[in-house]
């Protein structure tokens, strides 16, 4: 179990130095981030680090690049790397750094990996070519470009990318309200959500979802753990409990007419009250909310 769940934990950790390494496009789950600080911290230990990466790529969560395979008789991490383990999660360093990291795992040989494979660049559903307001936003977000200072040109991107995602989201996605908070969604495979079955036959579900505050209060969304938590997937006659999700300390919390984007993977048991999803296309799929606040059932078209 220890290894499952850090097999999610993990996996966010690893940012790098200048390597040789080219960093081509890779798919890196985003729910990931949350967790950055654990290793970092020393709550999980190298070894448990390099089996969570391995398990991520294995079961298809995760993609890289191909990359040439090292030999090395140690699996110990540079020390040095875990002084930025929350950078990426915090978006000092950007996902091409992450991955970076990953590849130069296996180029030295701490990490071994059996097959590496190739991502494609997802496409997004929205078009944005008509739209003035996001084409507006696209202009400014050009302007912080040439802000050299990295922190300053972060600090000008971050508001401007969070209102182009909320546009987004307000125009293109379906709109759910439960009491105080309305839920935007895109639907399955679609912005980030995703159903697949995976090299190992692991039945895999990502869902993403836009929580927008309308109320004059701070309202929250919880999920402590797997087997605490207001949202979970039902086909029916059993309930899934999350492998993943970026819930900070168990909790989003929206001030008043606020909105952030959140992740829930279901896929490999993590243990601590998860449950391993399964797919039976003879069932119906939906995502539930049970917030103290309201319930709402969502359909599940998986295919």
């Amino acid at each position: 179990m220890k290894t499952l769940l850090t097999a999610i934990s993990t996996i966010a950790v690893l940012l790098l130095v200048g390597s040789s390494v080219s960093a081509v496009y890779a798919e890196v789950p985003s729910w990931v981030k949350n967790n950055a600080g654990w290793w970092a911290e020393g709550t999980i230990d190298d070894d448990s680090f390099v089996q969570g990466i391995q398990f991520l790529i294995k079961e298809g969560i995760m993609e890289i690049p191909p990359t040439t395979q090292g030999v090395s008789s140690s699996n110990e991490i540079p020390s040095w790397i875990k002084n930025n383990a929350g950078w990426w999660a915090e978006g000092t360093i950007d996902d091409d750094s992450f991955v970076q990291g990953i590849q130069f795992l296996i180029k030295e040989g701490i990490m071994s990996i059996t097959q590496v494979q190739e991502s494609e660049q997802s496409v997004s559903s929205v078009s944005t070519s008509d739209d003035s307001v996001i084409a507006s936003l696209e202009a400014e977000l050009e302007k912080c470009s040439e802000i050299v200072k990295a922190y300053k040109r972060l600090d000008c991107e971050k508001p401007i990318k969070q209102e182009i995602l909320v546009h987004t989201y307000k125009t293109g996605a379906e709109l759910m309200q439960v009491g105080p908070i309305n839920y935007y969604w895109f639907g399955v495979n679609s912005e980030g959500n995703s159903f697949e079955i995976s090299p190992t036959g692991q039945p895999i579900l990502n869902i993403r979802m836009l929580a927008d505050n309308t109320s004059s209060g701070i309202v929250s969304l919880n999920c402590t753990s797997p087997s605490i938590c207001n949202y979970d997937v039902w086909d029916g006659s059993k309930s899934f409990k999350y492998s993943g999700m970026d819930f900070t300390s168990g909790q989003i919390n929206l001030n008043p007419g606020t909105a952030k984007e959140f992740n829930i993977l279901f896929g490999p048991n993590i243990g601590y009250g998860g449950t391993e999803f399964e797919y039976d296309p003879s069932k119906t799929y939906t995502f539930r909310i049970n917030e103290p606040f309201g319930s709402l059932d969502v359909h599940l078209d998986l295919e």
